[in-house]
C-alpha cells in the first residue's frame, strides 16, 4: 500500500562525487539544497522530540504513557504488513511516545507478551477495532490484568467516529465512488458497509452508528451487513437495496486491514469494492485521538507532540 517513490530529477548526484556527465550545475545545487533540507527536518524533529521531554523551568516532564496498539491478527500477511505500516505512522506523528503492537491472536507479537515486555509505568491499550464486542470486552482486559506491573488503562475502540467515516470515504472514491452525481444517479446509487460481525449486541449498534454517519456524508442509503456472526449478510443487503430501486451498489469494506472476510465481502460487490481502512492517515490521527482521550480520563500527565491528532 505504500507508494513507489520517483526521482524528482534525470540525473543523480552523490555529495563529494563528479558531477554526472550532461548535469546542469543548477540541479546539481537543487539536489543538495534537497539533501540539507532533509537532514535538517530531522534534526528539528528530534530535537523537538528531546525538548518535549523538559519543561520551562529545566526540570524533565514526566514519560507519556505508552501506547500499546491491539490488533486481531490474521493468518493473511497483508494484514500485519498494514498494521505495521499503521503503527510506524502513528510514530511519525508523536515521535516522542513509545508505541508497541500486540496481537489478540494469530500474530506475533501477542498482546500477553508486548504487556510483560513494557517497563512498570503507565500504558494506554488502543484497540484497532471498529466497536464494542468480546474482544474489547474481555480479551484486552484479561491480559492487562495479567500484567500487575503496568497501570494500564485501555481506550474506546476505534468506531464509531467521523475520521473512521472520512476514511471510508476515501476509500469508496479511490474504488470509483463519484463525487458529484446527478440526482438520478444518487437516487439509483447504495452502500453496503460491510463488517465483521459479532454476537454482542453493542457491536452491531456501532456498526449501524456509523452506516448512519456515512449515509449522511454519501447522501445515499447504507446498509450494515455482516460476514459471520450476524445478519444481515453483504448478498443480502445488496437484495434489499436492489429491491429499494437501488441498482449501483457499492460496498465500503468496514475492516480495518485486508484479510479473508473482507475479501469475501468484496467478492459480493455487484459494482464497485473499496478496499479496507488500513493505514490511512486519518487512522493513524483516530488512533492517537482515542490514546489522548484515555489519558485526559485517567489524569495522567502528558505532553502532546507538535503534531495534533
Amino acid at each position: 500500500m505504500t507508494a513507489s517513490n520517483t526521482p524528482r530529477d534525470e540525473f543523480t548526484y552523490r555529495p563529494g562525487g563528479p558531477p554526472p556527465r550532461g548535469a546542469h550545475p543548477e540541479s546539481l545545487l537543487d539536489g543538495h539544497l534537497d539533501s540539507t533540507a532533509q537532514l535538517m527536518n530531522r534534526i528539528t524533529s528530534q530535537l523537538g522530540s528531546q525538548l518535549s521531554l523538559v519543561s520551562l523551568n529545566g526540570t524533565r516532564r514526566p514519560a507519556p504513557p505508552a501506547l500499546v496498539l491491539v490488533a486481531h491478527g490474521s493468518r493473511d500477511p497483508r494484514t500485519l504488513a498494514t498494521v505495521r505500516t499503521l503503527v510506524e505512522r502513528v510514530r511519525e506523528l508523536r515521535p516522542q511516545l513509545p508505541v508497541r503492537l500486540g496481537h489478540i491472536e494469530l500474530n506475533e507479537p501477542l498482546l500477553p507478551d508486548t504487556l510483560a515486555a513494557l517497563p512498570a509505568g503507565d500504558a494506554v491499550l488502543v484497540p484497532l477495532l471498529l466497536g464494542r464486542g468480546y474482544h474489547v470486552k474481555q480479551d484486552i482486559p484479561e491480559a492487562v490484568a495479567a500484567a500487575p506491573h503496568l497501570r494500564a488503562r485501555v481506550a474506546a475502540p476505534l468506531g464509531p467516529h467521523p475520521l473512521l467515516v472520512e476514511t471510508l470515504y476515501a476509500r469508496l472514491v479511490e474504488a470509483g465512488w463519484r463525487t458529484r452525481t446527478s440526482e438520478a444517479a444518487r437516487r439509483a446509487s447504495g452502500v453496503v458497509l460491510a463488517a465483521a460481525g459479532s454476537r454482542d449486541p453493542d457491536s452491531a449498534v456501532d456498526t449501524r452508528r456509523t452506516a448512519h454517519l456515512l449515509a449522511e456524508r454519501l447522501g445515499v442509503p447504507v446498509v450494515p451487513a455482516y460476514a459471520s456472526a450476524a445478519s444481515p449478510t453483504v448478498q443480502a443487503a445488496v437484495r434489499a437495496l436492489t429491491a429499494r430501486g437501488r441498482h449501483r451498489i457499492a460496498v465500503a469494506s468496514y475492516f480495518t486491514a485486508p484479510g479473508r472476510f473482507a475479501t469475501q465481502c468484496a467478492e459480493a460487490a455487484p459494482w464497485i469494492a473499496a478496499a479496507p481502512l488500513g493505514d490511512h492517515p486519518a487512522m493513524a490521527r483516530l488512533v492517537l485521538h482515542r490514546y489522548d482521550q484515555a489519558v485526559a480520563a485517567s489524569g495522567t500527565v502528558t505532553e502532546r507532540a507538535l503534531t495534533p491528532a
